[in-house]
């Protein structure tokens, strides 16, 4: 089953420049497919159009042209469906970092419409999972870089969404924070959450993606497992 098919997607920012508006095609027509239970890789140098092609598809922005299907919702006729199916981490994260990590997770549940019963104990089962207990009630702001984004991982898992978006969630971590950070990703895959996953770093994709899409300028230029792409371009 897929859990995420585009066909023709594209988007197209207007800008203006020396007294007249430009047009940035910033992703290019683009075909895709992720199936449901799978890492997924979006694998690009900065600038190559990841970013925007994730938030199209978790609905934040919309597509120029193009259609998406997304858990099996249209993307632009079904969005509030969407986002009910998805979860998404962003680059920056959505801490509050002036809240404890516990207060993050407990509001964060009730703006997913969750019973204060549901979201406690949702809220407890992230915490251990992820490891966080030790410091839920201390405020985020005293937090590492590698405890605000696991953080930042139980923001998006909090209603159980079927399918995760990660954008670049290793950024900035140490190597001892990143293969932690893996290792959540990966036991996520084992419970059944489909993970698509950008980044930049060719070890990333490497360990962690079954299959994966490499972008550049807007434009998916391979796509195929780790292995396969090794083999092709080695």
């Amino acid at each position: 089953m897929n859990i995420i098919e585009t066909h023709k997607l594209r988007k197209v920012f207007r800008t203006k420049g020396n007294g007249a508006n430009q047009a940035v095609e910033a992703v290019r027509s683009i075909d895709l497919v992720v199936r449901a239970g799978e890492i997924f890789g979006f694998l690009g140098p900065n600038g190559a159009g990841k970013t925007t092609t994730l938030r199209m598809l978790s609905t934040l922005i919309p597509p120029t042209d193009g259609q998406a299907t997304i858990a099996g919702y249209d993307l632009l006729r079904q969005s509030r469906k969407v986002r009910q199916a998805i979860g998404y981490v962003s680059q920056v994260g959505g801490v509050d970092i002036s809240a404890t990590g516990r207060e993050n997770l407990l509001l964060q549940g009730q703006l997913y419409g969750m019973s204060c019963h549901e979201t406690e104990q949702r809220v407890a089962e992230l915490l251990t999972m992820l490891d966080l207990t030790s410091f839920a009630d201390r405020i985020a702001r005293t937090y590492s870089g590698g405890q605000r984004r696991r953080l930042d991982l139980a923001l998006g898992m909090i209603h159980r969404p079927r399918l995760l978006f990660l954008d670049e969630p290793t950024t900035g971590l140490d190597p001892q924070s990143r293969a932690r950070l893996w290792d959540e990703v990966r036991s996520l895959r084992d419970e059944g959450t489909t993970v698509f996953l950008t980044t930049h770093y060719l070890e990333e994709a490497d360990v962690l993606a079954d299959r994966l899409a490499i972008m550049d300028h807007g434009e998916i230029v391979a796509e195929g497992t780790p292995e396969s792409l090794k083999q092709q371009i080695a």
